[in-house]
């Protein structure tokens, strides 16, 4: 889709999901953005129609694995990285051991994965071994119903309730070598993976904040400046995520996002109580993984001014 046929989507007046659970929502969003071909597109449209924080960012993160991991996300994936320690490559112990029938045995516990009652499978990030004193990490698709599999629903979060997390263990998994992708496991998915969500992410934020601006009476300008955003962001979306120049621009994106927030706010008000109420509550999703953004620009600047 051209930027100009996504930009009128974007701006036309459009009937949001009346979805009430995240799984309905999905479903709506992918009906209503079937036809799109890039998941930026896809990631704004699906924002636009969502009616809360917690469901646009459920778009976006959709849209960031399809468009990581391609067709095998299709089914619906969820990523199983982060352990106790957190998902840097050191605090990976899963085990990925090979069995003697050629294939593999996944042993291990995540605790954390988004969406994961939405998950037909999982992007198990584990350990394969270690060279050079460095583990070597391997990601392999599950399918959630596999053999010793096993989800543990954890308690809604303060803001974006909506939005299951769980606990999984692999307990013996079994694990064909057709299950496992080409790669290293971190380098090729896992760190690129922070940057495609935020890009994607940001881009279903966007969208749904454009929406509200869209049906304000009074919120023209602010459309105007969240359309020059969306812009923006879905460029960065399309760009290579470990490009350092992406990443000052995805600086500039979120700063210029944080400074509208009055604006967006008074928008929501005048919405309604509902809208304006759960925007409250959820705003705190925006501040999520702030820091290592921070980092990851910090380093762009490094690379930049060698």
């Amino acid at each position: 889709m051209s930027l100009e046929a996504t930009l009128t989507r974007l701006l036309a007046p459009t009937a949001g999901s009346s979805a009430e659970s995240v799984g309905a929502f999905l479903r709506e969003a992918g009906d209503r953005t079937r036809d799109l071909t890039r998941e930026a597109d896809r990631a704004l449209l699906g924002g636009r129609l969502a009616d809360r924080l917690g469901f646009a960012f459920a778009a976006g993160y959709q849209a960031a694995l399809r468009a990581l991991f391609g067709e095998r996300a299709r089914a619906g994936l969820s990523l199983a990285a982060t352990e106790a320690g957190g998902a840097h490559p050191r605090a990976i112990s899963t085990a990925l051991v090979p069995a003697a029938d050629g294939g593999f045995v996944l042993d291990g516990e995540k605790v954390w994965i988004t969406l994961a009652e939405q998950a037909a499978s999982f992007v198990v990030i584990a350990r394969e071994g270690e060279a050079a004193g460095r583990p070597l990490l391997r990601a392999a698709i599950v399918p959630k119903d596999r053999d010793g599999v096993a989800l543990h629903p954890l308690p809604a979060p303060p803001f974006c309730p909506e939005i299951e997390h769980a606990r999984v263990t692999f307990s013996n998994v079994r694990v064909r070598s057709d299950d496992l992708l080409e790669g290293d496991g971190y380098e090729r998915y896992l760190k690129p993976f922070r940057t495609v969500e935020d890009t994607h992410v940001l881009c279903a934020v966007v969208g749904y904040v454009l929406g509200v601006a869209r049906d304000d009476a009074v919120g023209r300008a602010l459309t105007e400046r969240l359309a020059a955003l969306a812009v923006t962001a879905r460029a960065c979306a399309l760009e290579d995520p470990t490009s350092a120049p992406l990443h000052v621009a995805l600086g500039g994106v979120f700063a210029e996002l944080g400074a509208l927030e009055p604006e967006i706010e008074a928008a929501l008000q005048r919405a309604g109580r509902d809208a304006h109420g759960r925007w409250v509550r959820d705003k705190g999703l925006l501040g999520v993984a702030a820091r290592a953004r921070a980092q990851r620009l910090a380093r762009a600047w490094e690379r930049l001014e060698r």
